[in-house]
């Protein structure tokens, strides 16, 4: 499951929004091993593409090089489609490098709504997961009984 702040995913519509026609991309970074996303990056789409995206290659080495130094990694990798739903293409599935990264992607295809799913990408397989949008990672995954007590 991903859990992920409002404000982040407002961001990454926002980005979405913005780029369209062209497929926005983008990688929000967190803690190692947090699998808590923190820092949205916007990035530029080299294909310049309303169908296709891809990460400018000197841009993608300095954001990993300032996660690596921030030990930070990528928590999500972000894309729009926009004129389909938001569901990796084989091009999408054949370039997933990171195991351990949630792929979100935002459909624009209607100008009034949008549409926002993340997956799991390992070895060519797809995996849909949850998606919980939270105002603060404070209470996020916290039961009933774990909220502290007011008396």
């Amino acid at each position: 499951m991903l859990v992920i702040r409002r404000d982040l995913v407002d961001a990454m519509v926002a980005h979405a929004r913005r780029d369209h026609p062209d497929e926005a991309c983008g990688v929000i970074a967190g803690p190692e091993g947090s699998d808590r996303p923190e820092r949205l990056i916007e990035m530029i789409n080299a294909e310049r593409s309303p169908t296709f995206y891809r990460f400018d290659s000197t841009e993608q080495l300095k954001v990993w090089r300032e996660m690596d130094a921030n030990d930070e990694e990528p928590v999500v990798i972000y894309h729009s489609h926009t004129a389909t739903e938001a569901y990796p293409s084989r091009t999408d599935v054949s370039y997933a490098s990171e195991p351990n990264a949630h792929y979100v992607l935002v459909s624009t295809r209607d100008p009034k709504t949008h549409e926002l799913r993340s997956f799991r990408i390992l070895d060519g397989e797809v995996t849909e997961e949850p998606v919980e949008v939270v105002e603060s990672y404070m209470f996020a995954h916290t039961g009933a009984d774990e909220v502290p007590d007011r008396d």
